[in-house]
């Protein structure tokens, strides 16, 4: 089993100064994160809040039920708010990775637009890919320090 020193430290003690300003600022660095990777579902979500019915009409053509939208609106929203202040911070990530997997499969179908749309369907597709990835990795660090989850862990322990 590798050790979670193992995992954290460069591979070489020159490259060491980037483990020294992760340790040092990873509290801070976490917040950022979590704020940036937050920003894109709540402003996305703030936009459709006050046309859900129009973000529904929009859902057919996606194969998808208009009813969804309903609960994918304010997924979106409140995800983004509960990621930005760090609240039930894993489960959320793990919410928003399925809402982020049925929108890159029903709106960003890359393969199977003509060619004058594939580049751009593309590139969203696979950044909504990479969001996943941020996501995973916030589920596995959690919010840290700065967040309401750890607040509200001091206050119940």
């Amino acid at each position: 089993m590798v050790s979670t020193s193992d995992r954290s430290s460069a591979s070489h003690r020159s490259l060491s100064y980037a483990d020294r300003l992760a340790s040092t600022w990873q509290e801070f660095l976490l917040l950022v994160g979590r704020v940036m990777l937050g920003w894109i579902f709540l402003q996305s979500g703030y936009n459709k809040l006050f046309d859900i019915a129009g973000v529904a009409a929009t859902y057919p053509r996606r194969g998808l039920a208009p009813w969804l939208a309903y609960l994918a609106v304010p997924v979106e929203f409140l995800g983004g708010l509960f990621l930005i202040v760090g609240l039930a911070t894993r489960y959320t990530a793990l919410v928003l990775v399925v809402f982020v997997i049925v929108a890159s499969f029903s709106s960003h179908a890359y393969w199977t637009v003509p060619d004058a749309q594939r580049a751009n369907q593309s590139s969203h597709f696979w950044k909504n890919i990479t969001i996943i990835g941020g996501l995973v990795m916030l589920f596995v660090t959690s919010a840290g320090r700065l967040s309401l989850d750890r607040l509200l862990s001091r206050r119940q322990g």
